[in-house]
């Protein structure tokens, strides 16, 4: 039974911050929704190789080879819509004939795998200076935030396209084949060079503020060391930005990933991925002969990055039921 002090503070009494989060959270739909489609997306990536198995086929055989009556003296597929069939659920790819629904599912588990890792980077990254910057102020504050005002001035997209190849030959020579972990490497130093400066900035004047805070001063005056303070008293506190800005920034990495692999400076065949499988997609054989092999990759797409902005707002909406619409 509601309680007195409950029905004027509109709160349940004795229950904690993240608890009453939780509350908030469960009562949206459109978030829980949400947050139900991004877990599909992450265990679809996860279980790839066990829905490979069970479904019969690899995203590395070239039926084209193996199975040569399946497409024409184009390779395109003979059968309509891509060759959709009870044998292969997404139709099989002009040209080298992979096999698009495996292909898709591994695709999608090269994109989040990378980006999942750029985004701890760069939110571990944004953790360390932004806080550091707020709560030493002084001369590490002016660094920290100089060297965030010249990373800002780069031009994310162009950087991207133009340090790819750069970074790749500094572990590979030109003349020889780079390995796919190379690639990986790459890319995630490369978007993580310029990602974690909004999330930084955030950080420093959310620590600034704090700092300022009477249980701050409190802390200092019992003696505590600012790694201390900073651990026990500043990081609780800034859990909440830290999660929205990661909900944010992880779809970001996403379709950054997607695009680079895209310009063909990304994840190259024979390894699936989202972008991939778009610049396939975007050439003269697929586009005249089989228009429907766009429509698997783009609207998965589509729906994991809606989602998971939703999902975004979902989460801010919880912690600060202020900022509700």
């Amino acid at each position: 039974m509601t309680s007195p002090t409950e029905l004027q503070t509109g709160q349940p009494i004795g229950r904690s911050p993240g608890r009453l989060m939780w509350i908030r959270f469960k009562r949206d739909r459109t978030g829980v929704i949400s947050a139900c489609v991004v877990v599909f997306f992450f265990l679809i990536g996860l279980l790839a190789p066990l829905v490979s198995k069970l479904y019969g086929k690899d995203p590395y055989t070239v039926y084209a080879d193996e199975r040569p009556e399946l497409f024409d003296s184009a390779g395109v597929p003979v059968q309509p819509n891509g060759g959709i069939s009870g044998e292969f659920w997404f139709g099989l790819e002009p040209g080298n004939g992979y096999d698009v629904f495996t292909k898709l599912l591994y695709g999608i588990r090269t994109s989040l795998m990378i980006s999942v890792a750029v985004t701890l980077a760069t939110v571990l990254t944004g953790i360390l200076l932004g806080v550091t910057a707020g709560y030493l102020g002084g001369r590490a504050d002016y660094f920290i935030s100089r060297v965030i005002d010249f990373l800002l001035a780069f031009p994310a997209q162009l950087f991207f396209i133009a340090s790819m190849p750069v970074v790749v030959s500094l572990f590979v020579s030109p003349r020889d084949e780079t390995p796919v972990y190379v690639r990986v490497v790459a890319l995630i130093a490369v978007q993580w060079f310029l990602g974690w400066m909004s999330l930084g900035r955030i950080l420093r004047g959310t620590t600034l503020a704090l700092r300022e805070r009477e249980f701050i001063e409190a802390a200092k005056v019992s003696g505590a060391p600012p790694w201390r303070i900073i651990r026990r008293e500043i990081l609780p506190n800034v859990v909440t930005p830290i999660l929205v800005q990661g909900t944010y920034m992880l779809p970001n990495f996403v379709t950054a990933e997607a695009g680079l692999s895209f310009l063909g400076v990304g994840i190259v065949e024979p390894t699936p991925d989202w972008g991939q499988m778009f610049s396939k997609a975007s050439t003269e054989l697929v586009m005249q002969n089989d228009i429907t092999y766009m429509f698997f990759p783009g609207v998965s797409m589509i729906i994991f990055i809606v989602a998971f902005n939703l999902l975004g707002d979902s989460v801010r909406d919880a912690f600060d039921p202020k900022t509700a619409r």
